[in-house]
């Protein structure tokens, strides 16, 4: 019998009938105004620029305006959810602040949404997306059905939300600003607990304390699956955990042999003793089947059979902007990634050297704050000093205004492979020069967590107007 019939609908989350949002398109508000659209909410809100994925919410039905004014706002909304990337002087934030509206974070929605759930919430400073993505797919292939908030776009579904009549939740759980311990975890992953948002939690060893509390919040018949090696999540004894790790025996959850078959992986697992045997992967990066291992794990919980796991695991083509590739020819391979922090960076060049080991690696990489880019300088350099050439472009801001000294160049200054620091503007023009001067096939990754995806679909077209 399934664990999923121990799920109650007591605490239901009341949906308003009018619901307003500021910052609406950003990959984890837009989640919740899916949700609420779903629902039968009469969804609106702001956001600062017009793009593809605004779009995309318009047509669903969601009005959306660009301009900070309050009189465009819906000031009748029962509930007005707010993301701290809206500036503290936005006009209609402070409206909203001022006049005793209803007005919440989006953490704190997330939370009242999934009180007295069956919840499984996915956390770590990278691994999360693809993780809890993964998970949902399990849960919507199997059958068993979810309520899933992600914080990028499922290829399978095309979507950041998934909706189900079955009452359990999958939420990929943010520690930004320690958004995560507004929840309530039946089950939880911590994928990793490398220093992040500092700018946030001043020490590596705060941000720690975090996700220590969120591990100490999974319910007292719950379960904690983590990577092996998150020593300090031993401090939340009262926690069951399952350990889980690439290929460490000492590990709950490991895998017994990896073939690597056409770009795709070929996965022996040892879950717990037993074996799970011939695991189809057909996604890259080592750091993916470490993903799927805690996928896996949430899905063995809840007593999903072996037989469908292997089939939803096959069947998940990943999440977008995750190692996503977008060309491949004999020549040239373009490969897109969110990656924004020095780990995700190491991981997705293993991933591609090791998936492409006969390419020279070409990677264009957009650093995301000046924080972050003034706290890891240092890491950043020495890891994309790995790939055979870099081009780095300027710092996207993000909500962040410029600290006097910190740009790209101090990331290039202690380099130690080919590369250069240019304008987005040049880019295209640069890489079709490198294309043409190429002596070995070659494979380009984009990478970034601010706008530089908007390079992806102009270069992904001149390859294959080159093709033609």
């Amino acid at each position: 019998m399934s664990t999923l019939n121990t799920i109650s609908s007591k605490g239901m989350h009341t949906v308003p009938k009018e619901v307003y949002f500021l910052g609406i398109a950003g990959i984890g508000m837009s989640a919740l105004a899916r949700y609420y659209n779903a629902n039968g909410a009469k969804v609106s809100g702001y956001d600062k620029t017009v793009t593809a994925f605004s779009k995309q919410l318009e047509a669903e039905g969601m009005a959306i305006h660009y301009k900070d004014d309050i009189s465009l706002a819906n000031k009748n909304a029962e509930l007005i959810i707010y993301t701290p990337a809206i500036p503290k002087n936005h006009t209609e934030l402070q409206y909203f602040l001022s006049n005793g509206s209803n007005i919440k974070k989006r953490s704190a929605v997330l939370g009242m949404i999934t009180e007295g759930q069956f919840n499984i919430c996915v956390a770590g400073t990278h691994g999360k997306t693809t993780t809890s993505a993964m998970v949902a797919h399990i849960l919507q292939h199997s059958g068993e059905g979810c309520n899933a908030f992600l914080g990028g776009i499922a290829t399978n579904y095309e979507s950041n939300f998934l909706a189900s009549e079955n009452p359990l939740y999958v939420i990929e759980a943010d520690e930004f600003d320690r958004s995560f311990l507004q929840l309530s975890p039946s089950l939880a992953i911590i994928t990793s607990m490398d220093a992040d948002h500092l700018d946030i939690y001043g020490t590596a060893e705060n941000m720690q304390d975090a996700f220590v509390d969120f591990a100490k919040k999974v319910k007292p018949e719950g379960k904690l699956i983590a990577k092996l090696g998150l020593a300090r999540l031993k401090e939340a004894a009262q926690v069951n955990i399952l350990w889980y790790d690439l290929n460490n025996t000492a590990a709950d959850i490991y895998c017994e042999a990896i073939r690597v078959i056409d770009g795709c992986y070929e996965i022996d697992i040892n879950y717990c003793g037993s074996p799970i045997d011939n695991v189809q992967l057909n996604m890259g990066g080592s750091h993916n089947i470490d993903n799927m291992l805690a996928a896996i794990a949430i899905a063995k919980e809840l007593r999903i059979s072996d037989e469908k796991i292997l089939a939803a695991v096959a069947s998940f083509k990943g999440v977008k902007r995750r190692f996503e590739k977008h060309f491949q020819d004999d020549a040239i391979v373009l490969i897109d990634d969110y990656a924004h922090h020095p780990e995700e960076l190491r991981n997705l060049i293993a991933g591609v050297k090791e998936l492409y080991a006969n390419r020279k690696s070409l990677v264009v990489f957009q650093p995301h704050l000046y924080s972050r880019t003034k706290d890891h300088a240092a890491g950043f350099a020495e890891v994309l000093s790995q790939a055979d050439e870099t081009i780095l472009l300027p710092i996207y801001p993000a909500r962040e205004l410029p600290m006097e000294g910190v740009n790209s160049e101090m990331v290039a200054a202690t380099m130690t492979n080919i590369h250069q620091v240019v304008e987005a503007k040049d880019l295209l023009k640069l890489i079709g020069s490198k294309i043409s001067n190429a002596t070995e096939p070659l494979v380009i990754v984009i990478a970034g967590a601010g706008d530089i995806d908007t390079q992806v679909e102009p270069l992904k077209q001149m390859l294959e107007r080159k093709n033609n």
